[in-house]
Parts: structure tokens; C-alpha cells; sequence
């Protein structure tokens, strides 16, 4: 038996190539088990027999990787280490070793090979005496491919189908060691040895070859396990993609329940009751075994825990989501109504809504189904989403400073996974990671199928195209999303669109824990960190910040889970007098026992650099990996996991507006964000990519409108500049670093170009794009910029219009929107942030004459007006246990950060716990 795939490990994806059971032996017998399927092509149809294998450390296991179109075999890949400092990698499955191939007999059932090798050819054309004449074989060819542990089989079907055919045609030769997939069969080249099954006439062996190769590459002993509310069209799904691998098919229903019990399922179900039914239904299950078949389930199967661990040992499950309301429809129009679970008083929308929990834990792969999409179509996307959860060298990521022309072969070998993007954060030349095959592309019906989907099951769907299930499986990813969005956000939808005024609507991103849209991509990211990090290594995440980060990034680690915490801890360093009184509260509040915050006697700019310095510092990072165990990381805002959760909200904010009859899916929008990173904007960016109909991105600054000028002009100048404290602090940005990644983008990944650009902005200070280039810019973006005053006159009007207080930053938003809006379609501005946090701006905008400093006070004043949205309770909670609050407070000096950094280290992760 093979061992089950380890989830989250690379390298452990296993197709199983070679041949499945029930593939009649040259004797006409059979290997297949009782599980015969009486709809599908038959058990074994006419598959030569070849069986490829690995042979590592002694261990014998089949090769887990399998391809469509007869990529080469290779071994597992070497990994390298997702952290340079801690020396070892997350996924032990990418850990390579001393492999050689070679090429084995099928097995029989018990295990063994089959003793039968070269002999069998030609005791096989003996029994057609006319095929003889026309079969030659190269005796040195065969003697070469046994030394070689080949075994080639040819199947009495073949056979009998030349016999009664001979004029089969295409291919006189079938040259087995040609096929790529075979070339690796040993170390030693093969390439001049070809066993050569010569005809008289044509024959497509090599064709016949090719489409059993390409199917069993992709399914091997493995099935493919269709599952999915009744009638998500399980069972004829199942059919096509049979034919279409020529394979078994076996439907669970009809193949094994009714045989097992000699009746109707639904007799079965009316007979003994809902809860007897799902026992008896987990019986047969745990009896039922197949091998290379695809399987369709029951709409009831997954309830069974001990049934569903039994068939999901060796097979991939793919969950074919099909939205509620059309499940409704289609099991209305068939009157279906002996559904397990349904019962006078529980409705069937309830009963769906209830299975979806035994859906999600099983699966492995998700397949959107919409209303009308054939089942061809379908057929064809779980074929797919089976070929990529198999391919997972190919989701790599690379650096915007990378030459695709210029690499060497080293470099292309060195891949960089989502786990590894993750951990290191930094490209190692100084560039940013982006997906190397860019972001997955969702078709108008699987976006519409998300329509009726709330937030977390969106972000589920999103994600999951986006991280490939090697680094992260499905079930495990869904928990972690479960928990980044749920009780932590005060609003249930997560992230509300709200209207606000004629054609403009509110996106509100801050019901989070700390009130800032950070919230979204640091409620998450430590969990996905957490999950990708070696289990063998602790980790201390450093942080310098000047605001809002320095909260939602404390607040999201301290949330991991406690066995988490014991290896993952994270300090904040902030400018003590630096930042808002209430900002200070945040980050002293949001202290927990793995999360510190410590004031510097300085500015931001000593805070960041010398948290670059101490990552640069060789000998004390060593030191601390050598002596502690411990490496040190970076959570900033241009790591990949930062950026990608954002792309769920702008999606989700358009399929809102459609749900709420605003719009028809379709029908395009336009989206105003403040903008200093280009973070945020360039999510929205992507999610255009993804297919939502986003046609401008407004990009909005305020008086440090560097980005402003640049996508007007395609001059990027700093020269001369200073930055400028606004109220707007989030923005208040010059140099803006995910903007790397767009240039990267619409430059079509010239990295040389992009190494050259930022090269020069950092030398001297600007740089100048191409016209074709500002072109394309401009085709996607549009700027503007406000004044402080207009965004507290923004403020006041809007509270004074709608009672509604917008925040500095959304402010700026709507002041650029209003000015820059042509009006012809909605407009989604993008509110950053709560009002609470920047209450004496708020109350200046509101003008009020005396406003008291107590940040605790001022949040009480301004919940006095009553005004939507209403403060936010995490914040006044944080600011109520803070009080003075107790933090570290240390001198601008290198040795003595780096002092405090091992003082941490010491107390807790040399803590005996």
C-alpha cells in the first residue's frame, strides 16, 4: 500500500503513473477487486501494461506527479531552505535524495510484481499465429530493456482488436524509449535503446500509447472522488470524465448502496430513518475499494467520518460547489424528495446549508459549477483542477528584478514556492515575488456563483486558486480563513458596502480587531506563516512602524494558536513620541505573552533602519540561529501574504453591489482608494486581472502626491522632496513599494527594466517611464490628490449631509472621487480606516472648540453624536484596559535594540513550558 499523501508537503502529490487494476493479464485474468462498476468503460479497457516507479532509501513508491501531456519524469525536488538563517524547509516532501528509476512489472493484488516479464510477448503472439508473421522483435533490444528491469505487456485486447482490424494505422514502429516520460527510466542513457514492435501494416500503438499514458498519468491507482450536494451532477459528471480517461466509473448510489441492499436508496432511507440510513451508508462504504476509478458519492457520504477516511486514502476528492439557490431549483424540477436530513420543519435549504461543514472538510480540490454550465464543461474543469493540484512544480513565484532571458539553469532550479514567499518575505536581488504564471482567472459564471457566498466562503474560493494545496491543503486553508474572519470582526459581513451618496458606495474596512483594512491581511498572514515555517525552528517577526501597523500586526500574532505562540513571538519597535496618542494606546494594548511592543527615543526612519541593519548583520543573526534555535523574519507590507488577502475584499465588494440589485454582473465599476504603498490599489488591480469588472482604479493622495504626479506625467521624482504630516498618516508615503509589482506587470515581467527603474529612483532619485509604458499606466489608472483642509471639509459636509463621519484617509478618497468621477457607473471607495482612531482631526473637521487630550475622553465625545458608523468597540476596549500601559522604552542605539532582541529571545522561547 501506499502511504497516504501528506498534506502541505510538497513532493508527496501522488498520480500514481503505471497501470490500475482490473487490467486483464496476458492469461485473461484479472486484478481488479469487487468493486466493479456496471456504467463505466470497463474495468481495465485495453491498457498496455507498464508500471513506472522510484526507488528512494530503499523504499519503493510510485513517482507523484503526473501530467496531460507527457511531462519527463523527474525526482522529488531539493528544496531549499525557506529561511536562510534557520537552515531547513517547512515541506519535508522537497527534500531530495539519491534516486534512480527504474521500470517495474505491474503488481498483482497481493502487491507483488508479476513474475511474467519479457516472455510474455512472445507467448502472447503465439496464440495469433497471424499477427506472427507480421510482429518482429529485436532480440538485443529485449535483452537490453530486461537488463534495464523493463517490463512491457502487451494485452490480449490490443490483440484481438489487430487481429479483427489490421488495418489499425498511423505508427509502424512504437518506439517506448522515445516518449519522454520514459527517458529517466535509469541513470544511464537510454536514448540510443528502443524496443521496437514492428507490423506490416500501420499500427497506432504510439497513439494508442499516448492516450493511455496521458489519462493514467493523471489518475494512476488513484480516484478521482466527485462530491457535492444531490444534484450537483455528480453521477454524469463522473461518466464524461470516465470517457474521457477511459477509465472505471463507479457511482455510489446505484453501484454499491442498491447492490449492497438489494433496494432503492430511498427505500432504504424511508425504512430505517435518517440516522440509521448514514450508519449503514458508512458500512458499505468502509467495504467498498477501488483502484484507478472515479467515484461518485452520495450527496450524504461525507457525513460518515470513518466512510469518507476510507475512500479519501486513495483517492483526491473533488468538491463540486454548486450555489444553494440552484441546487434548490434543480431538485425541485426533478421532485426530489427523500433527501437525508429532511424533515417536517427543517427545510432543504437548511439541510444543504448544514452539509456544506462535511464538504469543506473533506475535500481537496474545488470545482465551481454555476446554473448553466453543460457538464462537459464541468467535466473539463475537474480534469483540470486535478492536473494543477498534481502540478505543483508549476505555481512558482520569481522576482520582479529577474531576467526570464537571462537565468541560468541554477536559478531556474532554484524555485521559489507560496511557503517559501511567505517566510523570506524579501527577494534575495532586492525585487518583490510575484506569481510566475500570474494570478488564476475565474470565468462570469464562477463569479457568479459567488454572488449568494458570504465573505469567508468567498475569500475560501479566492484563495485556494491562489495558494496551491502542496503548501497549503483546502480544509487546512479553510480553518485558517474560518478563524482570520470570524469573531474577531465586529460586523458579520466582514466587510460591508455601504451606500453613501448618489452613485458612490462605501467599502468599510475596518471592523476588524484594530479598525484598519491591515486587519485583513494581518489577521491572516500569521496563521498562513505559522503554517509554512519549519516545526523545527522558532521564529521572532520584527516589526518598525509608525502607526497602524504596529496594532493589527501585534494583534494577529498574539491570536495564533498557543502551541504556535511557543515558537513564534514578534516585537515591535515605534518611535516613542512619534506617533498619535491613540495609536501608542493600540500598540501597548495589544500586547500579549508572544508580542511586545518598545518604544524608541527616536524617528520612524532610525526605527526602520536599524531593523534593516540588524537583518543584514550576518554574525548576530547567526548567533542567534546557533545559540537559541531562533531565526529572525519580517511581517512587512510587501510580503505576497500581505498583498493577497486584500484581493478578496475588492471582488467581494463588487459581487455585493450585484447581490443588492445595484448592478448586473457585468456592468463595470470604478474603485477610489487612498493610496501610499500602492499596496491597496494594486490588489484592486488584481482582482480586475481575476475577472471582476473594475474599469478605473482612482488612486487618491494627499499632500505627498508623488504617486499623484507620477501616473499623470511617468516621472517618479523625489528629488527635493520632504514628506509632509498630514491627516492622513497612512498615506503619508513618498517612496511607494508595491508599485515594483505593477511596473513589473504592464513592463510584461521585464525584470532588467525594473532593476534598471529602481535602481536609479534609489541612486537618483527618479526615474522616467517609457511612453508606452505610461500608456498602458493610464489606461488603468487615474490620480488625484487633496489638502488637509479639503479633507476635513470633506468630512464635516458629508457628517453634516448623511450623518455619517468618514475617516482622514476615506476623506481624501472621496475628495479625489468626486473630482475625478465621470459619473456613468458606481464608484467603490475604499474606506481604510475607522474614525475613532483619529478622533482630534475628526473633532477639528467637526469643529469642535475644546478638545480634551485623553484619547478615552475624546472617543466618548465623539460617541456622544451619535453618528454612523458607531465607535469602534475593539478600539474603546483596548484604550479602557491601557490606561498608562506598561512598554519598553530604549535609547536610538544599535547594541541596544539588539540587547533587548535577545533579552526577549531568552525569556521565551528558552522558556520551559
Amino acid at each position: 500500500m501506499l502511504p497516504p499523501q501528506q498534506p502541505g508537503h510538497r513532493g508527496a502529490l501522488a498520480c500514481l503513473r503505471g497501470c490500475g487494476r482490473g487490467v486483464p493479464t496476458p492469461l485473461g485474468g484479472s486484478d481488479r477487486g469487487s468493486a466493479a462498476s456496471p456504467r463505466g468503460s470497463g474495468l481495465g479497457a485495453g491498457r498496455p501494461l507498464l508500471s513506472v516507479t522510484r526507488e528512494t532509501a530503499g523504499e519503493r513508491r510510485h513517482e507523484g506527479r503526473g501530467h496531460l501531456h507527457h511531462p519527463p519524469l523527474r525526482p522529488v525536488r531539493n528544496g531549499r531552505a525557506g529561511a536562510a538563517a534557520a537552515g531547513t524547509a517547512r515541506r519535508e516532501g522537497r527534500r531530495g535524495g539519491a534516486d534512480r528509476w527504474t521500470a517495474r512489472a505491474p503488481t498483482c493484488g497481493s502487491g507483488n510484481p508479476r513474475p511474467r516479464r519479457i516472455g510474455v510477448l512472445q507467448k502472447s503472439l503465439a496464440w495469433f499465429p497471424s499477427l506472427q508473421k507480421r510482429f518482429q522483435c529485436n532480440s538485443s533490444s529485449l535483452a537490453v530493456a530486461q537488463d534495464c528491469e523493463l517490463s512491457v505487456y502487451l494485452t490480449v485486447k490490443w490483440i484481438v482488436k489487430l487481429e479483427k482490424n489490421p488495418t489499425i494505422t498511423h505508427q509502424k514502429m512504437f518506439p517506448v524509449f522515445q516518449y519522454q516520460p520514459l527517458r529517466l527510466i535509469t541513470q544511464n542513457s537510454l536514448s540510443s535503446m528502443c524496443l521496437k514492435l514492428t507490423f506490416s501494416r500501420p499500427v497506432a500503438f504510439a497513439q494508442i500509447w499516448k492516450s493511455w499514458f496521458s489519462s493514467h498519468s493523471l489518475l494512476g491507482k488513484k480516484n478521482i472522488i466527485l462530491m457535492g450536494p444531490p444534484g450537483a451532477g455528480k453521477t454524469t459528471t463522473g461518466r464524461i470524465v470516465g470517457q474521457k480517461l477511459d477509465c472505471p466509473v463507479i457511482d455510489i448510489d446505484d453501484d454499491v448502496l442498491e447492490t449492497t441492499w438489494n433496494m432503492s436508496v430511498s427505500q432504504k432511507l424511508q425504512d430505517v430513518g435518517y440516522e440509521e440510513f448514514l450508519e449503514e451508508e458508512g458500512k458499505a462504504l468502509l467495504k467498498f475499494s477501488a483502484s484507478g476509478s472515479v467515484i461518485s458519492l452520495s450527496g450524504s457520504n461525507p457525513m460518515h467520518a470513518a466512510g469518507m477516511q476510507h475512500i479519501k486514502k486513495n483517492g483526491i476528492v473533488v468538491y463540486l460547489d454548486v450555489p444553494t439557490s440552484v441546487i434548490m431549483s434543480r431538485l425541485k424540477s426533478k421532485q426530489m424528495d427523500r433527501i437525508v436530513g429532511l424533515s417536517p420543519g427543517v427545510s432543504l435549504k437548511d439541510v444543504l446549508q448544514f452539509r456544506k461543514q462535511f464538504y469543506k472538510r473533506w475535500f481537496d480540490i474545488r470545482v465551481l459549477c454555476g446554473r448553466d454550465v453543460a457538464a462537459e464543461v464541468v467535466a473539463e474543469k475537474v480534469l483540470d483542477a486535478v492536473k494543477r493540484y498534481q502540478d505543483s512544480e508549476l505555481e512558482t513565484f520569481i522576482s520582479t528584478r529577474s531576467s526570464r532571458s537571462g537565468r541560468s539553469t541554477e536559478e531556474d532550479s532554484n524555485k521559489f514556492y507560496f511557503s517559501d514567499v511567505v517566510i523570506q518575505g524579501l527577494a534575495l536581488d532586492g525585487g518583490l515575488f510575484v506569481p510566475e504564471r500570474g494570478l488564476p482567472k475565474f470565468t462570469a459564471e464562477e463569479w457568479q456563483g459567488l454572488i449568494e457566498a458570504t465573505y469567508v466562503e468567498r475569500a475560501q474560493v479566492i484563495l485556494e486558486r491562489c495558494i496551491h494545496p502542496a503548501d497549503i491543503p483546502a480544509s487546512r486553508l479553510a480553518e485558517i480563513i474560518e478563524t482570520a474572519y470570524g469573531e474577531n470582526f465586529s460586523c458579520s459581513k466582514v466587510a460591508p458596502v455601504r451606500h453613501l451618496a448618489g452613485n458612490q458606495f462605501l467599502l468599510e474596512l475596518f471592523h476588524g480587531p484594530t479598525a484598519s483594512f491591515k486587519d485583513f491581511a494581518l489577521q491572516l498572514m500569521p496563521h498562513l506563516f505559522a503554517y509554512c515555517i519549519p516545526r523545527s525552528c522558532n521564529y521572532l517577526i520584527l516589526v518598525a512602524t509608525s502607526g497602524d501597523t504596529g496594532s493589527a500586526v501585534l494583534d494577529g500574532f498574539s491570536r495564533l494558536h498557543d502551541t504556535d505562540k511557543q515558537r513564534i513571538a514578534l516585537m515591535n519597535f515605534f518611535p516613542e513620541d512619534g506617533v498619535s496618542p491613540i495609536q501608542k494606546s493600540q500598540m501597548i494594548g495589544c500586547q500579549k505573552e508572544n508580542a511586545w511592543s518598545v518604544g524608541v527615543k527616536s524617528d520612524f526612519d532610525f526605527c526602520q533602519t536599524a531593523i534593516k541593519q540588524i537583518f543584514t548583520n550576518s554574525d548576530f543573526t547567526g548567533f542567534l540561529t546557533v545559540e537559541y534555535g531562533t531565526a529572525l523574519a519580517a511581517a512587512n507590507s510587501i510580503n505576497w501574504a500581505r498583498l493577497l488577502p486584500q484581493i478578496v475584499y475588492h471582488a467581494s465588494a463588487y459581487l455585493d453591489l450585484v447581490h443588492q440589485g445595484i448592478i448586473s454582473f457585468g456592468s463595470p465599476v470604478d474603485v477610489c482608494i487612498p493610496t501610499g504603498n500602492f499596496g491597496n490599489i494594486l490588489a484592486a488591480f488584481y482582482a480586475k486581472m481575476m475577472g471582476i469588472p473594475i474599469r478605473k482604479c482612482i488612486c487618491a493622495s494627499n499632500e505627498n502626491n508623488v504617486l499623484t504626479e507620477f501616473i499623470r506625467t511617468g516621472v517618479y521624482d523625489l528629488r527635493g522632496r520632504k514628506l509632509i504630516s498630514s491627516f492622513s498618516p497612512a498615506v503619508d508615503i513618498l517612496k511607494s513599494s508595491n508599485l515594483e509589482r505593477y511596473l513589473h506587470l504592464i513592463a510584461n515581467e521585464d525584470g532588467q527594466l525594473v532593476t534598471q527603474l529602481f535602481n536609479q529612483l534609489e541612486n537618483q532619485g527618479h526615474f522616467q517611464l517609457q511612453k508606452d509604458l505610461l500608456g498602458k499606466l493610464q489606461q488603468d489608472l487615474v490620480a488625484g490628490w487633496c489638502s488637509d483642509e479639503d479633507c476635513l471639509a470633506a468630512i464635516h459636509s458629508v457628517y453634516s449631509t448623511t450623518g455619517y463621519i468618514l475617516d482622514t484617509h476615506t476623506a481624501v478618497a472621496k475628495v479625489v472621487a468626486d473630482r475625478l468621477q465621470d459619473r456613468t457607473c458606481p464608484i467603490i471607495i475604499s474606506s481604510t480606516a475607522h474614525y475613532s482612531k483619529f478622533a482630534p482631526a475628526i473633532l477639528r473637521a467637526l469643529r469642535i472648540a475644546e478638545i480634551n487630550q485623553n484619547p478615552l475622553s475624546q472617543l466618548h465625545l465623539l460617541s456622544s453624536y451619535s453618528a454612523l458608523p458607531p465607535i469602534h468597540w475593539g478600539l474603546l476596549e483596548t484604550l479602557k484596559k491601557t490606561g498608562n500601559g506598561d512598554h519598553q522604552v530604549c535609547a536610538a542605539d544599535m547594541s541596544v535594540l539588539m540587547s533587548h532582541i535577545e533579552t526577549l529571545i531568552q525569556n521565551h522561547f528558552m522558556k520551559v513550558f
